[in-house]
């Protein structure tokens, strides 16, 4: 099948992917702005036609503190360092729940065409810090699903894992749990074992937004097949779409000739392109912000019109390897 795809998948989480990174108390006004930039988002997708798979925590689903301690899973992890704990963060926390609880955002997600809800655990659970278990991973997924399900009536598919961390112990948990797709990767050396910090890794995928130092980028959608029978579709990222830089507007600039560049390749070699981000990336700078991300679309519908450049959240996009993959058959 000669089509190129644009995959965008985005990481929903407010202060649950950050909480044990940055306080919540001062950033208030981040998170709201944050809060903001997701209708926006919505508008703007539709605008231009964009398919896109929202992993969503599902905490954000809840209403409040007590809906909380009563819908967690009885089994949590019990990491080794306490500070990876979103249980244990929040127990001891008196915080604005808006930072924390968003499910009119979350519900707002399925009123626009072409957008996934996807899960991004209930806890932003870690897969491969120490004390995690297989279990306790388990359950999380099995929580993520029923709020989903309780609540809006909606079967998720596909899964991110938070921090990118995941094995092949974690991916099989998910597959045995009914997630069919999960995002993967990059397979360059510098994205391996995203856990373990590594100033050099850190330095080598920041250079990267910029300059070609890695593999690249697109890939065609028969390498996302399962490997094994009955586990997921793996779709690998190609690009973190970086926060604006006020301090370094050139390297802005090359950030988005990056991006746009690595589009057209992917669309000239009939290849995906997956793009990623936060929600909460918008928090800061706004406007500057989705003027960036609009010159990525309007290049989206620009390759769409010339080289027939689809987009594809990652549930259409395992609908369309399976289809590719029918067709493909001898005598077909």
């Amino acid at each position: 099948m000669d089509t190129s795809y644009l995959v965008i998948s985005l990481d929903f989480e407010l202060h649950w992917g950050r909480f044990d990174k940055l306080p919540a108390r001062g950033n208030e006004a981040y998170y709201h702005m944050a809060r903001r930039a997701v209708p926006r988002l919505l508008k703007m997708f539709e605008a231009y036609g964009i398919d896109c798979t929202w992993a969503t925590v599902g905490m954000l689903l809840l209403r409040n503190r007590e809906e909380w301690q009563r819908m967690s899973p009885l089994q949590k992890a019990e990491y080794k360092s306490p500070k990876y704990s979103s249980y244990r963060w929040f127990e001891g926390q008196d915080v604005d729940e808006s930072l924390l609880f968003a499910p009119d955002l979350v519900g707002e997600i399925l009123n626009y065409p072409g957008q996934e809800l996807g899960c991004h655990t209930f806890s932003h659970y870690y897969t491969l810090e120490n004390g995690n278990c297989a279990k306790s991973f388990r359950e999380d997924l099995r929580s993520a699903k029923n709020i989903v399900k309780q609540k809006l009536g909606v079967e998720m598919s596909s899964l991110v894992f938070p921090r990118n961390q995941y094995d092949e112990k974690a991916i099989s948990i998910a597959a045995e749990e009914g997630f069919t797709a999960v995002r993967t990767n990059p397979v360059d050396w510098y994205w391996r074992a995203p856990h373990q910090g590594n100033l050099l890794k850190k330095i080598f995928r920041s250079a990267d937004a910029i300059f070609p130092v890695g593999e690249k980028s697109s890939y065609p959608i028969s390498t996302i097949l399962p490997r094994v029978e009955d586990g997921p579709f793996r779709i690998p990222a190609s690009r973190f779409f970086r926060p604006f830089q006020p301090l370094f507007p050139r390297l802005n600039h090359w950030k988005l000739k990056r991006i746009k560049e690595e589009m057209t390749s992917a669309a000239d070699r009939n290849e995906v392109y997956h793009l990623w981000w936060h929600p909460h990336n918008h928090g800061r700078h706004q406007e500057e912000s989705f003027q960036e991300l609009e010159q990525i679309l309007m290049h989206y519908k620009y390759l769409n019109a010339t080289k027939g450049m689809k987009s594809m959240n990652m549930k259409g996009l395992t609908r369309e390897s399976i289809s590719s993959k029918s067709l493909a058959r001898p005598g077909r």
